[in-house]
């Protein structure tokens, strides 16, 4: 099993990225708060991995952070969550933050992650609260606090500037986003939505 990837960022996308590692090129998936996270192309980067096997495929999921790690072998032991799932529930919101929502019963925000429904959000948090009480990954806030809605800004951001866009315009695009949007809108939509605007399609 790969552990941890230690090379060149050869090539980033929407949701994977080319790591050369001795000359070897790894696919990996990434969530889109880890995608953020990425150097540029041609710069060095290490990170942690979970290798998927399956009988038809091999698969490489990667994570920027150690949290993000974590959370995600919590999210693929619930019942119904595949590692795709998982990915893309990552992909909602930073790690502690989602953990802090499962802790505290925010089934309104789980459900705004694009392919969460009800259900999932309610085995989620039946399933995690307990354990996730105990990892120490929830953000140190209450319910009633509002969700750091500028995290989720800067990480589109980031996202829009490690994808080749220059920090002028990826600014222009988030705000157009925004008011698009809503700020609370998923960090996968969002960021649909900003390459959306940015190609110029309808």
């Amino acid at each position: 099993m790969i552990a941890r990837l230690s090379g060149v960022l050869l090539e980033k996308g929407a949701e994977s990225a080319v790591i050369d590692v001795g000359g070897v090129g790894y696919l990996v998936h990434l969530s889109l708060q880890s995608m953020g996270a990425l150097p540029p192309e041609g710069d060095r980067v290490q990170l942690r991995c979970h290798t998927h096997v399956r009988e038809d495929a091999l698969q490489l999921f990667a994570f920027a952070t150690p949290e993000e790690e974590e959370l995600f072998h919590l999210l693929v032991s619930v019942s119904g969550v595949g590692p795709k799932l998982a990915v893309n529930i990552l992909s909602g919101m930073p790690a502690t933050e989602l953990a802090s929502a499962i802790l505290h019963s925010e089934h309104a925000r789980l459900t705004r992650i694009s392919g969460v429904g009800k259900k999932t959000a309610e085995r989620l948090v039946v399933e995690l609260r307990d354990k996730i009480k105990t990892s120490g990954l929830a953000a140190a806030r209450t319910p009633s606090q509002p969700p750091p809605f500028a995290a989720a800004d800067q990480a589109l951001l980031s996202a829009l500037v490690n994808l080749g866009y220059r920090p002028a315009a990826a600014e222009r695009t988030a705000e157009q986003v925004r008011r698009s949007l809503g700020p609370s809108a998923p960090l996968e939509a969002q960021l649909r939505e900003a390459l959306r605007l940015i190609a110029g399609a309808p």
